[in-house]
């Protein structure tokens, strides 16, 4: 299986979903980046489930850094932090050996690994997983942080409700702490009441999230097929249940003439700057200095309550399904976590290629 990502500073996950342990292993990290242990807790609260919206297994997410770390400071060598399991119910799981949840992995893990999978709980697929890579993430975001880069997440609709627009460091930062990631409280009371509906009749939602990068300097990326954008959709691409991404003004885009499309450059004296900002901060894959913006399409949970066709996979014979456990009815408020720890490893990347990564360095 390929498990890593990235090329100056890489990342490994491994673990399952009701195995004894999750983890990541972050290599490329140069020594000197302070780790910040209030800072990771509080990223990983932020992913973790909570109240009637969320699903009821409550894993306390305590982290382990086993390697990497002495004093307080990154060392330079692998760093491994793992999530012990703590609150698995693997009978929930037994028929689905044999029946295939619709939209799951289920069958294309059963397709890929022969039958020898381990399906509790999605196993090596599941969302249980991205605890380990907000961890991981939560260090370079940090180590962001103190070179003034900032990324926030929110949820931009859910339920056809929508939440404002995100657009200053004042939101970034009113989002630095937050449970359920929107800026306008009566969205988000109104999006909370739609998944709830959901949930009622054992039904799901989804929704999109709008990212924003501020402080990314320019020059930053390659153009072909290491751009900025494809790394990030790369990343992003691997978070469970996303199945769309778009930059700046995305596929609306397509819908203006090249005179409303295009950002028309100018300068203050000391620095280029863009009136409008439909790129969404990159151009030729490159950074041009101006916010990246991007937004993240989550799907529905899979895992629902209602009856569904399935096909028992050993007998190969049709069936239907009705799911027990523990599920989700949305998603999208846990995942902005995650998705800010990919970007934050993305960009760490990127910019370790473009610096090195001794750039990275507290205080340098």
């Amino acid at each position: 299986m390929k498990n890593t990502f990235g090329n100056a500073i890489t990342v490994t996950l491994f673990g399952e979903s009701h195995g004894p342990a999750i983890g990541a292993v972050l290599d490329g990290l140069p020594g000197g980046i302070r780790i910040d242990e209030e800072y990771i807790a509080a990223r990983l609260t932020q992913r973790r489930p909570s109240g009637r919206i969320s699903t009821s297994r409550r894993e306390p997410d305590r982290y382990e850094i086993l390697s990497g770390v002495f004093n307080g400071y990154t060392t330079g060598t692998p760093l491994c932090i793992i999530i012990r399991n703590e609150d698995t119910r693997s009978k929930d799981y037994d028929n689905v050996s044999r029946l295939a949840r619709p939209s799951h992995a289920d069958l294309t893990a059963m397709y890929r690994y022969g039958g020898f999978e381990d399906y509790r709980g999605g196993g090596h697929f599941s969302g249980r997983i991205t605890a380990a890579l907000v961890a991981a993430g939560a260090i370079v975001m940090k180590a962001l942080e103190d070179k003034e880069i900032l990324i926030g997440t929110h949820i931009s609709t859910c339920g056809g409700i929508s939440d404002r627009d995100l657009c200053a460091e004042a939101d970034l930062r009113a989002l630095a702490n937050a449970d359920f990631p929107v800026l306008d409280e009566k969205a988000a009371d109104e999006m909370e009441k739609k998944i709830l509906e959901a949930a009622s009749e054992g039904d799901s939602v989804g929704g999109v999230l709008e990212t924003l990068v501020l402080g990314m300097p320019q020059g930053v990326g390659e153009p072909w097929f290491d751009t900025a954008e494809g790394m990030l959709a790369h990343a992003v691409f691997s978070v469970p249940a996303v199945k769309g991404i778009e930059f700046g003004a995305g596929f609306a885009i397509t819908e203006m003439r090249g005179s409303q499309a295009n950002d028309c450059l100018r300068t203050d004296g000391s620095k280029i700057y863009t009136e409008t900002n439909n790129s969404g901060g990159i151009n030729g894959g490159i950074t041009n200095g101006m916010p990246i913006v991007f937004r993240t399409a989550i799907k529905p949970t899979p895992s629902i309550f209602k009856e569904q066709k399935t096909v028992d996979i050993k007998s190969r014979q049709n069936a239907v399904l009705s799911l027990k456990g523990r599920h989700d009815p949305a998603i999208v408020h846990r995942a902005g976590a995650v998705i800010n720890a990919v970007t934050a490893l993305t960009l760490a990347d990127l910019l370790a290629v473009r610096y090195g990564a001794d750039w990275l360095r507290t205080g340098e």
